[in-house]
């Protein structure tokens, strides 16, 4: 049976993180209804972070995670649990009233929910094990074990194809689930970094050169293997050739050759959030923002501006972004500079007005930006 590369709506993490959120809300309606919710199945290319997302979405919430690799199972008894004879009257041998009974794998969550069942790579299984998954999908529970109240289950799938080697799943199996294909977004992958603590160099760096995210040998998990190695290294343009080495080691020819030309026209004065916040004086950071809004050519360079503005969007809206005096007119300061287009101004300015945090409301607070605001609104 054939199957599309893709199932279901196409997403970037930050879209899917909220259309799950209205999922489990829902199923778990419905389990206080005496039914089980549906499960959901992720789909999307290696190394784009979709066992991450699950695992940072029940961090975040304080959830349980149980994982499981069905890939490692070699028989159903890695599913069911081992078999062991139970003997109601121990004191009473040979009454014959023994019988047989499971002994739940580990992995089996036990606790009361919210939690998250995490079925990892599932297509990834063998036929057999994949026809032992469909009763847990359908009824959330095995004939041995079933799950807690308030569990959820995701299964993570790469596209069918000859690309993986995956097994097919098929439409009796895929109707027990809702489907949806994680994408790559910049922005997405640069909030996740952002709060993950990644090298700013490197966000910023993605940001400018999204297009080099191929999805080949160059995913947002490698990258962020490249970024970990080289986050000791404070002068890339000095170490240049241990720096390529290492990319080259892990991405593409043609990102390693991007990442190389960013060290040598870009990185050397980039400019952080931190840069323009903190500064006493406009003085600190408008020249280095003019060099890079202009580029060699003189020609605006709209990608690093949006890249910058993108930057300084996450910075704030971070958990642990805390407002201090100054933040709020450096904040205006560098929004109202004229090299900085109408539409990129405007994006920034209403993404801030419906951010939840209160640091954006805060920044908001100058005249001048509130004034355009309403213009907008």
């Amino acid at each position: 049976m054939s199957h599309s590369p893709t199932q279901g709506p196409k997403l970037d993490a930050i879209a899917l993180e909220r259309v799950l959120t209205h999922i489990f809300d829902r199923n778990d309606a419905v389990g206080a209804q005496g039914r089980r919710g549906t499960p959901v199945c992720i789909w999307g290319t290696h190394g784009l972070g979709k066992t991450e997302m699950i695992k940072s979405f029940a961090s975040s919430r304080g959830w349980h995670l149980a994982y499981c690799a069905p890939a490692q199972f070699e028989e159903m008894g890695d599913l069911h649990g081992i078999p062991t004879v139970h003997d109601p009257t121990p004191n009473q041998p040979n009454s014959g009233d023994e019988y047989t009974v499971f002994a739940p794998p580990e992995w089996v969550p036990t606790a009361k929910g919210p939690g998250i069942l995490l079925l990892d790579d599932v297509n990834r299984a063998d036929d057999r094990i994949l026809r032992g998954i469909m009763q847990l999908l359908q009824n959330f529970e095995m004939v041995s074990w079933q799950l807690p109240e308030q569990w959820q289950i995701v299964a993570t799938a790469n596209p069918e194809g000859a690309d993986y080697s995956v097994t097919p799943m098929d439409d009796a199996m895929l109707t027990r689930m809702l489907h949806f294909t994680l994408t790559f977004d910049a922005k997405a992958w640069a909030k996740w970094a952002t709060a993950a603590g990644v090298d700013p160099r490197g966000i910023a760096f993605v940001l400018n050169y999204p297009e080099t995210v191929t999805g080949k040998r160059t995913t947002p998990r490698t990258l962020a293997h490249f970024f970990e190695q080289i986050e000791g290294i404070k002068d890339f343009k000095a170490e240049i050739e241990l720096v390529a080495t290492l990319a080259a080691s892990l991405l593409d020819e043609t990102t390693v050759a991007a990442f190389v030309c960013f060290v040598n026209d870009e990185l050397s004065g980039l400019l952080h959030p931190e840069d323009i916040l903190n500064a006493k004086t406009t003085k600190e950071w408008q020249k280095r923002f003019q060099e890079l809004a202009k580029g060699k050519e003189g020609a605006k360079r709209v990608d690093r501006i949006s890249a910058i503005c993108t930057r300084l969007f996450l910075y704030v809206t971070a958990e642990k972004y805390r407002e201090q005096d100054g933040h709020g007119t450096n904040f205006a300061e560098f929004l109202l500079q004229e090299s900085i287009p109408n539409d990129l101004r405007g994006s920034l300015m209403m993404d801030l007005s419906k951010h939840p945090s209160p640091a954006a409301k805060f920044l908001l607070k100058d005249k001048r930006l509130a004034k355009l605001l309403l213009e907008k609104l």
